[in-house]
């Protein structure tokens, strides 16, 4: 397998990893806490670092769940005995965190395996040329081992424990009712986005991750309101970022992180502007429709008003309404288009007159008090 092959699916495994935790944590409106404990791993890293006296995979991924689920309890305790809003605790906390394991590398560790710039920004181009040892046997890149690792990890996680974290996320007060804690599920899902940030520094790097493990999974859940599929859509997401991250990356010889990213970023924005329940164009649709009917049913009741009268003629007379209801002549065009279109009004000369189910409804409207007669 080539390098460039190598890194693009070391790319994709550990996007993949990062969107299914993501999930569940925009679902909780966690997406700053992904922030506060993909960043507050370094301590836990640096730690482990130090007591294997060197890289060592387990004690990197123990030291960096302990430092998250520290990153988790100092929040929740600042939020609770402080009485801080969460982001306020969040802000105290996780720069605190990074901040002490920047510091620590930078001062002692910068010439080791590890140093600032492949924390910020990872060293994904290069994670080919780092291999896995066992028994004296070379067993391939150590981050493609990594990235399968967590993907494996989060699938195992999310399929044992789906039935818990959907309900404990949905409705927390009926998990309790159930006997099913939310408290410890919490943890448990720190405890793997903090592992899972883990594999995420080698390849993009501590300010990059967050963009992995919350944009795919808001992306999806835009497209989609059932959970199995914003999960699926959500890694399918990341696999189409990472792949053509890496493509465009090496057309325009920029840094592969950072172009995933970007390429996560128009997706995000794509589903933004065409999701069938939330999208902007959905929305324009919407605020049109609603628009043109609520301009058909001024001109219904308007019309049930005056209907007998002395001024119905006048009243109800298409060039009298433009003054009267203060319409543009396309305003007037697509209420007059709603209102025909619904059966509501016949036009008669130059005078609208209502249809017996043009009377019904209006007459409805006026019952409803959405519209007071004049």
């Amino acid at each position: 397998m080539s390098s460039g092959a190598i890194v693009a699916l070391t790319a994709v495994l550990i996007a993949a990893s990062c969107a299914l935790c993501g999930v569940f944590l925009v679902l909780r409106r966690m997406a700053m806490m992904a922030d506060a404990v993909t960043h507050a791993v370094l301590p836990g890293l640096v730690g482990a670092y130090v007591l294997a006296n060197g890289p060592n995979l387990l004690a990197g991924l123990v030291g960096a769940a302990a430092a998250g689920l520290l990153t988790v309890w100092l929040v929740e305790v600042l939020t609770r005995s402080r009485g801080l809003k969460e982001d306020s605790a969040i802000g105290l906390v996780f720069p605190a965190m990074f901040a002490i394991g920047v510091v620590v590398v930078s001062k002692w560790y910068s010439g080791e395996h590890i140093d600032t710039d492949s924390i910020l920004f990872g060293q994904l181009e290069f994670s080919w040329l780092d291999h896995f040892m066992f028994q004296g046997r070379d067993l391939g890149p150590t981050s493609f081992w990594m990235g399968g690792g967590l993907l494996l990890l989060n699938t195992i996680f999310l399929a044992v424990f789906y039935k818990e974290l959907k309900i404990t996320t949905f409705d927390p007060q009926e998990a309790e009712c159930l006997g099913i804690k939310p408290r410890p599920m919490h943890y448990a899902l720190m405890a793997v986005v903090a592992m899972t940030a883990v594999g995420a520094f080698s390849a993009v790097g501590a300010v990059l991750s967050v963009a992995l493990i919350v944009i795919p999974a808001a992306a999806a859940l835009l497209l989609t309101s059932r959970l199995p599929l914003a999960i699926l859509g959500s890694v399918g997401i990341a696999a189409i970022g990472s792949l053509g991250g890496h493509a465009s990356a090496l057309k325009f010889d920029v840094s592969i992180a950072g172009m995933i990213t970007v390429i996560l970023g128009l997706v995000f924005l794509l589903a933004a502007l065409i999701s069938p329940r939330k999208g902007l164009v959905a929305q324009f649709f919407r605020r049109r429709t609603q628009s043109r009917r609520f301009a058909a049913e001024m001109l219904v009741v308007h019309l049930l008003t005056h209907e007998g009268t002395a001024e119905e003629p006048i009243e109800s007379a298409y060039v009298h309404l433009l003054d009267e209801l203060e319409w543009s002549p396309k305003y007037a065009a697509l209420a007059t288009r709603e209102a025909r279109g619904r059966g509501a009004i016949l036009m008669v000369g130059d005078n609208f007159r209502l249809t017996a189910s043009g009377r019904e409804w209006a007459r409805d409207l006026a019952e409803q008090k959405r519209f007071m007669p004049a």
